[in-house]
């Protein structure tokens, strides 16, 4: 796709996001926007999967690390066929298979996700089952920046240095906030970028809204040979939609009718002026 495609893409994708949580009267919005472009990206350019070879053991592996974010996944997975989009019609409803995190009843999930600090590990020990098995697939996983002081994510990154695996990749979506208040208020991580190198990580770190940064940076993997591969995404919560953008109360808000119409309104006004 071109850049001009992708940012197209990831504006349908946003609509589609808001209008199965307005459905649902659930989700986790804020969040949900703020990584649309990382799948996007993930799915549309970088990532060797499909519905045609997920059941390939040569395929590649996402592994949705912050599962709260579920509806931009099914978003994306829908639109890449890996089931019909009319079946998210029934997120959140009884006996729905499309819940608030990821479950393998849906087609496309490699994992069941959603406790914080448990994708990374997932992560790192299936790339280390691929340099076993001698397989040249990648695997990458998304986490959130507010699931950074989980101690489990860093017994993950000192394994995955130590095991040399160049076949994983980490985005962290560091969109600066979480469910109670700003990260650096709840438990100051920063700065990642420092953490991650002494635990032996290669580190870039991007504008994670920007398609063509996200596309260019993710082609280049492994960005070290024999280490594995962290992208920092600066991204913004709430991003495209004026009013949720950076605030709090959009970490699971459902938009109300008028403000459903105002977002909408405004991401076809976006979409226009690409």
């Amino acid at each position: 796709m071109t850049t001009k495609e992708l940012r197209q893409k990831s504006i349908e994708y946003r609509k589609k996001i808001l209008q199965y949580i307005v459905k649902a009267k659930a989700g986790h919005t804020g969040g949900s926007l703020s990584c649309t472009d990382i799948l996007n990206v993930l799915y549309n350019e970088v990532m060797n999967v499909s519905p045609e070879n997920f059941a390939s053991p040569d395929r590649d592996r996402y592994i949705q690390s912050k599962g709260h974010t579920v509806e931009a996944l099914f978003v994306v997975l829908a639109d890449q066929g890996f089931f019909a989009e009319e079946e998210l019609n029934t997120l959140c409803q009884y006996q729905s298979h499309y819940i608030g995190h990821p479950t393998r009843k849906v087609n496309g999930v490699e994992q069941n996700t959603g406790a914080l600090g448990h994708g990374l590990p997932i992560a790192v020990g299936t790339a280390l089952a691929g340099k076993l098995d001698k397989k040249n697939y990648k695997v990458y996983t998304l986490m959130g920046d507010g699931e950074m002081p989980e101690g489990s994510n860093w017994e993950a990154a000192l394994t995955g240095a130590h095991y040399k695996l160049d076949n994983l990749c980490a985005i962290v979506d560091k969109n600066s906030l979480q469910i109670t208040a700003p990260t650096a208020d709840v438990c100051n991580t920063d700065p990642l970028d420092e953490k991650w190198k002494a635990f032996g990580w290669a580190v870039r770190e991007i504008d994670g809204n920007d398609v063509e940064a996200l596309k260019t940076t993710l082609q280049q993997l492994p960005f070290e040979e024999g280490k594995p591969s962290v992208v920092i995404a600066h991204t913004t919560k709430g991003k495209g939609v004026s009013y949720m953008e950076n605030v709090l109360k959009w970490h699971h808000g459902v938009p109300s009718a008028d403000e459903y119409e105002q977002a909408i309104k405004e991401l076809d006004e976006a979409l226009l002026a690409i």
